[in-house]
């Protein structure tokens, strides 16, 4: 019996599928966006991988190979798979189909197993029209096709009964084998991948790749904390591939940039001490030079200090006299307070000669307790009788209980000097802020006092020279430019620094550096040590003034 195979479209959702969910399931679901949203790229594959670490990137390629292997095993036997399937059922179909042109008396309609037939008319059996035609233009041959459900479907007419006869059949034993086949494919392949997973988790890899990797690592991190005794890899470490060629490489490196840096080490030690050789050494240099310059008028200022002071003593003893009466006198507490300012201006006076004595190395300073919020509060009232301060604010932040050992008067001249400068600095307009603070250095205790202002800061290039006598700036130019130089010369006397910078929002700042009680200094001594307290700072160190005194 001859047989004719028709072009019907297959429908093949009856067999399982490998790819297709998880094809549709990956790609950007683009179409769901909202008008005017934009779909957010997804960043590259490659980029994700770069930032993980070599244990996950592994895992996650040879599972990706064998996800692939599987797929491609699946894609390679689906086809021949279900080539058999359909053919089976196939003949099923054509083996009922000739069991009902053979039976003498065959049923209308039936169902053995997988296997569903009948015998009847067009309408009786609901045969597609087109189909029936086919096999009615083709007595006694077979017209193959497919059911809605994708069964093979028969069809045949037999022209001296005058009916059709057709038959369905559906292999579910092979189709259920072909599952099967499946299960044990990728359960092979599952067993296979956790084989091959765990021989290079546990056995390879370790040894090979991560351990020298780790020992990489933690000889790098050896060479960051400065650990030289680890930061290089013992040769037994290496292995004899590409991870130990790079190891050696680093090894070598590493030694060679120890090298270079003790060679560089050595060349900075030289310099430096030349260096240090060429600045002591200059720096006598302009010291003699500076000497020479100002010993002249500094020997004939001393004598005229020493004249000037001992004629003022006389007058204000007379003028001190009388402002003593008048404040006993006084009738209201206005003239009793007026004849007390007075009285502290001539005292002042008084103090004043004293100090050029001092300048003239008359006597030495006395050592009290003094206290050092009370000195700078005295030192405004007499820098506000001397100058127009009505804009210009102090903002005294010095603790309560900050006292020092030292000459009250002397101290008190020197903050007169700092505030007047200040306060001519800023143009009568401004904020003058002192504080406090303790520190350690060179193994002592020290108080820094400072004074900074809100004016327009130090030139630099006076900076250098500004603790040297007859040095006149805006800082100083109401007088002769020895007030900077006598108030460092009472500094160093009490064993301390004077210090000068401007500030980084503008201004300038002069610290007062003096040791606590008990922790003075003899006058002349540890000048290096200010200077070096000093350096850096764009400051004056005091050894530099005081060469140039008598």
């Amino acid at each position: 019996m001859s047989q004719r195979s028709l072009d019907v479209v297959r429908s093949d959702h009856d067999l399982p599928e490998a790819t297709g969910a998880g094809t549709m399931a990956s790609m950007p679901d683009a179409a769901s966006a909202k008008p005017g949203q934009s779909v957010k790229s997804r960043p590259d594959p490659a980029w994700r991988l770069r930032g993980m670490r070599i244990r996950k990137k592994l895992i996650i390629l040879h599972t990706a190979f064998s996800l692939v292997l599987a797929v491609i095993l699946l894609l390679a036997l689906r086809p021949a798979l279900h080539d058999v399937v359909v053919r089976a059922e196939t003949q099923q179909c054509l083996l009922a189909l000739d069991m009902l042109a053979e039976a003498p008396d065959p049923p209308k309609r039936g169902a053995r197993g997988d296997v569903q037939f009948g015998v009847g008319s067009l309408e009786a059996l609901r045969l597609p029209e087109d189909i029936a035609q086919q096999a009615r233009a083709a007595p006694g041959e077979t017209v193959m096709s497919k059911t809605v459900a994708g069964w093979p479907l028969a069809v045949r007419w037999d022209e001296g009964r005058g009916v059709y006869m057709f038959a369905a059949a559906r292999a579910s034993a092979a189709r259920d084998g072909v599952w099967r086949l499946y299960g044990l494919l990728v359960a092979a392949l599952v067993g296979a991948y956790l084989l091959i997973a765990l021989t290079l988790e546990v056995f390879i890899l370790p040894r090979q790749v991560y351990g020298p990797i780790r020992r990489m690592l933690s000889a790098d991190l050896a060479l960051q904390s400065g650990e030289r005794q680890s930061e290089l890899i013992d040769e037994v470490d290496m292995p004899s591939d590409e991870l130990g060629e790079i190891m050696r490489s680093r090894n070598e490196s590493v030694s060679k940039l120890r090298r270079q840096e003790q060679a560089l080490a050595d060349a900075l030690e030289r310099i430096e001490l030349v260096a240090t050789d060429i600045k002591r050494k200059n720096h006598l240099l302009e010291t003699a030079r500076r000497n020479l310059a100002d010993q002249d008028r500094l020997v004939s200022l001393g004598m005229m200090s020493a004249g000037l002071a001992h004629e003022m003593n006389t007058p204000l003893a007379v003028l001190r006299g009388c402002v003593e009466k008048l404040r006993e006198r006084a009738g209201d507490d206005d003239s009793r307070n007026q004849a007390e300012l007075m009285l502290r201006v001539v005292l002042r006076l008084e103090r004043l000669g004293e100090s050029l004595l001092d300048f003239a190395r008359v006597r030495p300073p006395s050592a009290d307790e003094v206290d050092v919020r009370f000195v700078v509060e005295e030192a405004w009232t007499l820098v506000r009788l001397d100058r127009d301060t009505r804009d210009v604010r102090l903002k005294n932040v010095l603790p309560e209980d900050l006292t020092v050992i030292g000459d009250a008067d002397r101290l008190t001249q020197v903050f007169v000097n700092l505030l007047r400068n200040a306060a001519d600095a800023m143009n009568g307009a401004g904020v003058i802020t002192t504080s406090a603070e303790r520190a350690i250095r060179d193994g002592r205790e020290w108080v820094s006092i400072t004074c900074a202002d809100t004016g327009p800061g130090i030139d630099p290039d006076v900076l250098p020279r500004l603790f040297e006598p007859f040095t006149s700036t805006r800082l100083d130019d109401r007088g002769t430019g020895l007030g900077l130089a006598v108030a460092e010369g009472i500094v160093r006397e009490h064993g301390g620094v004077i210090l000068a910078r401007n500030a980084h929002a503008g201004g300038a700042i002069f610290e007062v550096m003096l040791p606590v009680a008990g922790g003075g200094l003899p006058n002349g001594e540890d000048d290096d040590a200010g200077a070096e307290t000093a350096e850096g700072e764009s400051t004056h160190s005091p050894g530099d003034a005081a060469a140039g005194r008598v």
